[in-house]
């Protein structure tokens, strides 16, 4: 068996050798290259079972020989790890490249482009003669409101000059104080034409809402058409003969004339008069002395009323401050009267009450200080020691705001309350004043400190006030309270809404803290997150509570240790109120009141 085996291994041996040496060799080419993983179709299997020396197309065939038979495959198996195919020399097709640019020929320059077409285009534009750059109004007043008005007609000078005179005709109380070069410096238009949004009208910026658009229209807006417009040359010639050309100083022109024009007609004034004339229509020169300074001003008693005096306008500093501007001013003339509607308690009222002081007058003053009120401020400072700069300093040209008020008595730093009574009174008083004050006008004083409440004795024994359109009758125990100082108040007056904006005095903000006064700016500045033209009655509550702290800390009068634990009661309350109305319904204030209707 075994001897069959190895004849039949022989036999296969031999028979492969032979048919080796029948075969010639091939030329072999060993190229080294990736092997595809094409799948061959079924079709082109008769062209892969050629050997090796077999063409196909024009191309040298990459696929290795086909195994002949089982014998030749183990006879190759494992033996080769690389392709080899038959080499034969046929050239390789290049792939086709993309379309280039023809080469230039040899010497030929590359041209420069042609824009002849662009420059004469430009030329022609450039010759083109502009009338105007950009579509500016052709006429003083054709663009109002976004759209543009072509019949507009400028008025001839007469007609300036002629309307300044029906206006002064209409109005003899007012005139405008300036100089002729300044009503003819622009010229006037009627009301139709001109009208414009908002305050772009305005000629002055103030860091408080202006209420000069109000005033100067209710001057102005009086109808051409049902005025008289007839005047001859010599009723103009007169009228204009009687202008002053220096009514105002130099250092007013410089801050606007809108806003001292506004002044003075708000307080029924033509030009400035001098203190000399207003302190002698209302008493003697000899009868003058003084009650009291404050940063911007003085205060003096002037016959059964007192003169605050305020300088503005001016170059000199008050007391190292600057002095207020003529829309500050304006403002604060604007605040007073408006705050003496409350007064009034005939027929239907809604809101009513005595309690803020009472504006007589307001003037306008201009020139040197009076030698009696000179001599009234040096008493004072003889005895109190003033901490005021010397009123002689101001300059013959000096513009001063005068407002003439009721006298209200000593202010609650230097009064002596008696007892707990009068205390209790005290805060009823205020807090009424304060909650009709904010249902008429949004009212919110925002600097009640004890300097600014006057109080005096009277025989009355109660005191009415109307809130919202509700009687109330309270007991006063025979004390009077006065509330002044309106600088840094806030009113929403129907038509305008006046406010200073304290953030433009930080210094207000940085004064000791556990002052009372100086902790109550802070939190009226916390309150109001520095919107100072907004309503927050909520400042109210917080002088409130000033007073209260003032009454328990500062202040001595007869009181029992009850007294002051329903006082430190009332000021912790006092934080849950958001207003001054609120305030009011406290029963600290219930035994307080008499008649309720």
């Amino acid at each position: 068996m075994a001897s069959r085996i190895v004849d039949l291994w022989a036999d296969i041996l031999q028979e492969e050798e032979d048919e080796y040496q029948r075969v010639p060799e091939p030329e072999i080419a060993v190229v080294y290259r990736r092997q595809k993983a094409d799948v061959v179709p079924h079709n082109d299997a008769s062209r892969r079972q050629s050997n090796s020396s077999s063409e196909v197309g024009s191309r040298p065939s990459l696929v290795p020989v086909k195994r002949v038979s089982w014998n030749r495959s183990l006879y190759t198996r494992g033996r080769t790890s690389i392709a080899a195919t038959a080499f034969a020399d046929h050239p390789q097709q290049r792939k086709p490249r993309r379309n280039a640019k023809p080469p230039l020929h040899r010497g030929k320059a590359l041209q420069p482009a042609n824009y002849d077409k662009e420059r004469a285009y430009f030329q022609e534009v450039d010759a083109f003669e502009l009338l105007e750059e950009s579509p500016s109004p052709k006429k003083p007043s054709t663009w109002t409101m976004g759209s543009q008005v072509d019949n507009v007609s400028i008025p001839h000078l007469s007609s300036v000059l002629q309307k300044w005179l029906i206006s002064r005709k209409l109005n003899r109380a007012y005139a405008f104080p300036g100089s002729l070069s300044k009503i003819l410096e622009t010229p006037s238009f009627s009301s139709s034409t001109t009208k414009t949004s908002g305050n772009d009208h305005l000629g002055v910026q103030s860091s408080s809402y202006s209420v000069q658009p109000r005033l100067r229209s209710s001057l102005n807006e009086k109808p051409l058409s049902n005025m008289l417009t007839e005047e001859t040359h010599e009723d103009i010639e007169v009228a204009i003969s009687k202008l002053s050309l220096t009514s105002r100083p130099s250092s007013v022109d410089a801050y606007g004339c809108n806003s001292f024009s506004a002044l003075l007609a708000a307080c029924d004034q033509s030009v400035p008069s001098t203190l000399t004339d207003m302190l002698l229509s209302y008493c003697d020169r000899e009868n003058i002395t003084k009650v009291g300074e404050g940063t911007y001003g003085e205060a003096f008693k002037v016959g059964n009323t007192v003169c605050k005096i305020v300088p503005f306008d001016g170059d000199l500093r008050v007391n190292g401050e600057l002095q207020k501007k003529s829309e500050e001013l304006l403002e604060e003339v604007v605040l007073s009267r408006t705050l003496n509607l409350l007064r009034r308690h005939e027929g239907e009222v809604s809101n009513a009450c005595t309690t803020f002081i009472q504006t007589i007058d307001s003037r306008v003053c201009q020139g040197g200080y009076d030698s009696a009120l000179i001599s009234a401020w040096e008493n004072w400072d003889a005895k109190h020691g003033s901490e005021n700069d010397h009123p002689g300093e101001f300059p013959k040209d000096q513009c001063y705001a005068i407002f003439v008020q009721e006298h209200g008595g000593k202010d609650l730093e230097s009064f002596v309350l008696q007892n707990f009574d009068e205390a209790r009174s005290l805060l009823i008083q205020v807090t009424l004043a304060l909650a009709v004050a904010e249902a008429a006008y949004e009212f919110e004083h925002r600097d009640l400190h004890w300097g600014n409440i006057l109080l005096s004795r009277k025989d009355s024994a109660t005191l009415q006030f109307i809130l919202e359109g509700k009687k109330l009758e309270v007991k006063t125990f025979g004390l009077i309270i006065s509330i002044i100082d309106f600088t840094l108040s806030r009113i929403n007056t129907g038509e305008d809404i006046l406010f200073l904006d304290l953030s433009s005095d930080p210094e207000l903000f940085k004064g000791p803290k556990g002052d009372t006064q100086m902790d109550t700016y802070r939190k009226m500045r916390d309150v109001t997150d520095e919107c100072w033209e907004g309503s927050f009655p909520k400042t109210n509550v917080l002088w409130l509570q000033y007073l209260v702290d003032i009454l328990l800390r500062k202040k001595t009068f007869e009181r029992r240790r009850k007294d002051e634990r329903d006082l430190s009661s009332l000021k912790r309350r006092l934080n849950s109120y958001g207003s001054a109305k609120e305030c009011v319904c406290d029963e600290f204030f219930s035994e307080l009141f008499i008649n309720q209707e």
